[in-house]
């Protein structure tokens, strides 16, 4: 997994009931773009540091929409 600042997380709800999580990237702390990263959740405001997991995908900006 690659990231640069700016980039979105999305994670994806793992059980029934849990809708999917979007947050952007304000700091990448590991080496060449790799976890973990500093994030800031949309839903909630909140930050919190994450080393994602297989649940999680990056968006770069100016990727395709997915179903577009």
């Amino acid at each position: 997994m690659e990231a640069k600042k700016g980039d979105t997380l999305l994670v994806h709800g793992r059980t029934v009931g849990h809708h999917d999580r979007k947050a952007k990237i304000i700091e990448v702390l590991g080496d060449h773009g790799e976890p973990p990263y500093k994030v800031r959740f949309e839903d909630d405001g909140k930050e919190c540091l994450m080393s994602p997991g297989p649940d999680s995908v990056i968006r770069h900006p100016g990727d395709p929409t997915p179903g577009t």
